[in-house]
């Protein structure tokens, strides 16, 4: 699907842009670069900006105009920095990506357009366009550079990408070294970490026996709704023993293995 997708930049005039352009796409999973009329490509600057996405380089398509760029495609989308004279359906960034996805799930040969970096597209090219797309910045300083700009539409088309495969948007990470730390700890468990916390803080005198007040429900009704994993259990109960030896005096057990 991701293939029916194309990135076209029209008549850029740094190379380096190009070479950001394209790493931004491989970032997001898109491969199709089309340029228009570059003014200075293949170039050494753009395989050094590319940072390893020269592959997308390699196989970009040069052509002399947008007609010949957007040869084929059924959606049209191009980015607009400002209102035109000629009002245009308008997307943002974000319904850019859900309506890209949901034709090229269908098969259908898709464009996004960016413009030049001084003027962005002309209103002709622009008209060639079925969508324009603006990307909601702080009015105080709008312009984005043409690289961070392919990068925002094409991070809008790969969440929406993601979200039709039913793939997760979050990957969760973990320690080098460490155990899963996924199952969570047992209400047994939890009653005999409560017992260990109070005969603590009694120790500890931070918790008079006579005068309890309401310290144990309020830290049952803290942890309880903290989801403690077997391991972080494991943790708070060898800080419990730790406090208990230096409170009493006596041999210190708890060891860092343990957890």
């Amino acid at each position: 699907m991701l293939q029916n997708i194309r990135v076209v930049l029209v008549n850029t005039s740094h190379p380096g842009n190009i070479g950001a352009a394209a790493r931004a796409m491989k970032n997001m999973g898109l491969m199709r670069l089309v340029l228009v009329d570059p003014v200075d490509f293949p170039s050494e600057e753009a395989s050094a900006r590319a940072s390893g996405a020269d592959d997308i380089l390699a196989s970009a398509l040069v052509v002399s105009s947008l007609e010949e760029a957007l040869a084929g495609c059924e959606l049209v989308l191009g980015t607009s920095a400002r209102e035109r004279h000629i009002p245009w359906p308008l997307l943002d960034p974000r319904e850019s990506g859900a309506s890209v996805v949901e034709r090229a799930v269908q098969g259908a040969q898709v464009a996004l357009v960016f413009g030049r970096e001084y003027a962005g597209l002309t209103n002709d090219e622009l008209q060639r366009c079925h969508f324009h797309v603006h990307i909601p910045s702080d009015p105080q300083f709008s312009s984005l550079n043409l690289a961070a700009a392919v990068q925002v539409l094409t991070y809008e088309v790969r969440m929406a990408w993601l979200a039709t495969q039913g793939q997760p948007t979050k990957m969760t990470r973990q320690e080098v070294g460490e155990e899963p730390d996924e199952q969570v700890a047992t209400a047994d468990e939890l009653e005999m970490f409560y017992g260990h916390l109070e005969r603590t803080l009694v120790d500890i005198g931070f918790l008079d026996p006579e005068r309890p007040r309401h310290l144990m429900p309020r830290l049952r009704r803290l942890y309880g709704r903290s989801a403690i994993s077997k391991l972080e259990m494991n943790i708070l109960r060898g800080i419990l023993t730790e406090t208990q030896a230096t409170a009493r005096g006596l041999p210190h057990k708890w060891r860092k293995d343990d957890v």
